[in-house]
């Protein structure tokens, strides 16, 4: 092999690793990105969670009021 081809060569090494390098950190800072989202949609979904179950109590206590006998007596009361 001719210098002229080993330094050609040694050339093209350098680029394809540089450019290796390069595509592997991009794929590494791409994974760190969708990690931290997925923590992020994860904590978003359990507080929405407790925000349903807070809900659904409320609806139930309201539920409660509505249908109790002594709220449609005052209804009555306050029709007269």
């Amino acid at each position: 092999m001719s210098g002229t081809a080993m330094v050609v060569a040694i050339v093209f090494i350098s680029v394809g690793f540089g450019v290796m390098f390069d595509m592997y950190k991009k794929h590494l800072e791409f994974k760190e990105k969708t990690l931290n989202n997925n923590s992020q949609t994860k904590e978003q979904a359990i507080a929405m969670m407790k925000q349903v179950q807070t809900l659904e109590e409320r609806m139930q206590v309201l539920e409660k009021i509505v249908t109790d006998e002594g709220y449609d007596v005052k209804k009555e009361i306050n029709k007269l």
